[in-house]
């Protein structure tokens, strides 16, 4: 019962994922119109990309890197950890009980974009950070691409027990997307506040669905009359 109304809110998330994304490239698109101001971030994402299609793909700090997410999210629950392990290919996290959030989290969550962030704030209290902001916005773009590749790779190659326990794949797919493009839009206008119109694109994601869901309505309501 609790996987078919996962099902069905996931119906209900799909259109809503879909203008996100829609709003998101948008704004990717607006960021790279200040090239200028962007290129450091851009070229960190080109250089992972590089790297990981022509010499490295990074298997091992992905497997950590997902494995501890899995973990710290079930600390931050309250769930008590049995046993970790890491591996080359793969590695698991033994838990007493599992949840949604626990289960997807190391799909959303760009742990390592996390770790320097953190790094960096702790450095802005010894020292100014504008003269490292080409340094911060290399690794953020270094980052966010290595978490974006590496979870389309895991969900695409191989079939993950983790979808299945967080309430079904259709269910964990759409939260997965849903939930990166929440993130990829907070981490730009953390990075980019000027460039990036963060309220503008949320008005337009609540007006196409005022309107789209006044369009069904008025179907439904059509329907009714004509029977």
């Amino acid at each position: 019962m609790a996987k078919f109304l996962k099902f069905l809110l996931a119906l209900v998330l799909l259109p809503i994922t879909c203008l996100i994304v829609w709003q998101d490239a948008r704004l990717l698109l607006g960021v790279l119109a200040h090239l200028r101001a962007a290129i450091y971030f851009f070229l960190g994402a080109a250089v992972y990309a590089l790297i990981h299609y022509k010499w490295y793909d990074f298997s091992r700090p992905y497997v950590f890197i997902h494995e501890m997410t899995h973990a710290l999210a079930a600390l931050l629950c309250g769930i008590r950890i049995k046993d970790v392990r890491i591996g080359q290919e793969s590695g698991y996290v033994k838990m007493v009980r599992t949840n949604t959030f626990v289960a997807l989290a190391p799909y959303f969550v760009p742990g390592y974009v996390i770790l320097v962030a953190m790094l960096f704030l702790l450095r802005s209290f010894l020292t100014d950070l504008p003269p490292y902001r080409p340094i911060v916005l290399f690794i953020v773009g270094f980052f966010m691409t290595f978490h974006f590749i590496q979870t389309f790779h895991t969900l695409w190659e191989t079939d993950q027990p983790d979808l299945q326990l967080a309430g079904g794949k259709f269910f964990s797919c759409v939260s997965i997307v849903l939930a990166n493009m929440l993130v990829l839009a907070a981490v730009l206008k953390i990075l980019f506040p000027q460039e990036v119109a963060l309220w503008t694109a949320a008005k337009h994601v609540a007006q196409q669905l005022s309107a789209g869901g006044q369009i069904i309505v008025n179907y439904i309501l059509g329907k009714l009359k004509t029977t």
